[in-house]
């Protein structure tokens, strides 16, 4: 995939064409997990039901080890990669404070007081890191 000026944005990862492209399998997976049936299957052997998904290894173990945002790197959406969340009994906000690693109570408190600033979140290069 050639880069995209929004690759520049720290700590974001665009959902688009290519993404859902990379993902495809592995969002399968999850929104398939919006039926009970398949919630109870996915719960009773994890690994087997997974096998129905020609996911990646790495989309895969991302799976397995609940590793969030890295299912985003591989092209996970985030409205269906919440259903996996909401499998696990986590709900959104909670999954967003993991997510940004600030936990449920400093993620809530930054969102009701209007959300992470912009100072600093604009360029990779603002963070030293391109």
């Amino acid at each position: 995939m050639t880069e995209k000026e929004y690759d520049k944005i720290p700590g974001t990862i665009v959902f688009d064409a290519d993404k859902s492209r990379e993902g495809y399998h592995l969002n399968q997976f999850c929104i398939s997990l919006r039926l009970q049936e398949n919630r109870d299957a996915f719960n009773k052997n994890e690994e087997a039901y997974l096998d129905a998904y020609p996911m990646s290894k790495e989309q895969r173990e991302a799976v397995l080890k609940r590793e969030w945002n890295l299912l985003l790197e591989l092209g996970g959406n985030i409205y269906y990669t919440s259903k996996l969340a909401a499998n696990d009994g986590i709900n959104f906000q909670n999954l967003a404070g993991r997510m940004t690693g600030m936990g449920v109570d400093s993620y809530r408190e930054m969102m009701l007081k209007g959300g992470r600033s912009i100072e600093g979140n604009r360029d990779k290069s603002e963070w030293g890191e391109d």
